[in-house]
């Protein structure tokens, strides 16, 4: 049996057609490789956080190893939260805004409430912050949103393949500017005034340089609700299976972040540079990530989107568990390096199908639904990654992540179906 035809509702028939798709934008490769440049810095700045922050906890106030990794996942957990709910509110804007202007809208944002993190004098100050940014976060579905309205269909899975190497790249530098910058200049809140600044210039260069091809809706056109946003997902087969993938991918990418450094200096003692090691263990599953992305995405248009999901999300649960049991530190980083061989399939395909299923017209409301379901992911995964950390142990944090994978794995087999 082919094994895109198999799971238990797989379809049986001839595979569904995605609904008309809006043509592509003249400029669509411009408005491509200007939007992949974007997501780096931006992408820079959202993951600059990530070795610094469990280090730099005590300076706001907080003591006591089990108390650092509760916060260090409560901290990771409230920006995505809060964008959860406010990110289906955006994306109907985007219909009827236009998508640029939601790009817009959140690099600024974020360069504002980064900058501010570095001003925070306790870690409530520093939680409001991060609460604050959520409100308008939602780069990552904006962009998403702005490019597959642009390129050809046929293209999607080779634009948003490349779209997630600008965003892998920027989860590469980030970590590693961090560490380094905490580093050199020896303290904890320079990387963020830093990256404030990078993101401050994304948003110039989107205002300035991206078009968009947009056409407001006609007047007396139906526009979509909220509660009308979810029936779409509802009806349209397969985009409410992708809703719960795209949730639980990010559980479990997500719940090993507020660890690693930790673990890392579990594994190699109080060494000098802990943070510059710190973000070379984050960033080597981004050079992965970068090696493999473009190649899966071109894939994708050829084999089938769901048949490299399932490929990505095997690869990734194999590798997750290896993680919680490696003898030092160099072993966790080519674990590491395995795991975003795969990882870095699961997002762009996803999306992918999400945008031949979706709609044209509703693509934003859609996009920012399925935003909701990465956002709870992503704030759900570093808060249980934190929660097990404190009461079982680190190396758990790895082994429930590779169980997470495997469901997803199955969910997938069993319910999305492949479009043509």
């Amino acid at each position: 049996m082919n094994a895109d035809a198999r799971g238990a509702d797989a379809p049986r028939s001839p595979a569904p057609e995605a609904p008309p798709a809006e043509a592509a934008a003249p400029n669509w490769q411009r408005t491509l490789f200007l939007m992949i440049g974007i997501q780096l810095g931006m992408n820079m700045g959202f993951t600059v956080l990530s070795p610094v922050m469990p280090l730099f906890l005590p300076e706001l106030g907080v003591r006591g190893e089990a108390a650092v990794n509760m916060w260090a996942g409560v901290l990771s957990t409230v920006t995505p939260l809060v964008a959860a709910f406010a990110s289906p509110l955006w994306g109907r804007v985007a219909d009827r805004r236009g998508r640029k202007l939601m790009v817009l809208r959140s690099c600024f944002a974020i360069a504002l409430f980064i900058g501010l993190m570095s001003l925070a004098a306790n870690v409530w100050q520093f939680m409001g912050l991060r609460a604050l940014m959520g409100v308008f976060a939602g780069f990552n579905a904006a962009t998403i949103s702005l490019v597959a309205s642009q390129v050809p269909p046929n293209r999607l899975g080779y634009s948003l393949g490349w779209l997630s190497t600008g965003q892998l790249v920027g989860t590469l530098i980030g970590p590693l500017l961090g560490g380094f910058v905490a580093d050199v200049t020896g303290s904890y809140r320079m990387p963020f005034v830093f990256t404030s600044g990078i993101c401050a210039l994304c948003g110039v260069l989107a205002l300035v340089l991206v078009k968009e091809r947009f056409s407001p809706p006609k007047a007396g056109a139906s526009k979509a609700s909220l509660l009308q946003s979810f029936a779409i997902l509802a009806r349209s087969p397969g985009l409410l299976p992708l809703f719960v993938v795209l949730l639980l991918a990010q559980f479990g990418v997500q719940a090993v972040q507020p660890v690693v450094t930790l673990y890392v200096q579990q594994l190699a003692g109080p060494v000098p540079a802990l943070a510059t090691l710190g973000g070379l263990a984050f960033s080597v599953t981004g050079v992965a990530d970068l090696i493999a992305s473009p190649f899966l995405g071109r894939r994708s248009d050829v084999l089938g989107y769901r048949r490299v999901l399932l490929i990505a999300l095997g690869g990734a649960a194999l590798a997750s568990a290896p993680q919680a049991f490696v003898p030092d530190y160099w072993s966790f980083v080519a674990a590491r390096f395995a795991l975003g061989l795969f990882i870095g399939g699961i997002l762009p395909t996803a999306n992918a199908l999400v945008g031949r299923l979706a709609p044209a017209g509703d693509r934003g409301s859609v996009y920012g639904v399925t935003a909701s379901a990465m956002f709870l992911g992503q704030s759900l995964g570093p808060l249980s990654g934190g929660a097990i950390a404190a009461t079982l142990g680190l190396n758990w944090v790895f082994l429930v992540t590779a169980v997470l994978l495997a469901a997803n794995l199955a969910w997938v087999w069993a319910k999305v179906p492949e479009v043509r």
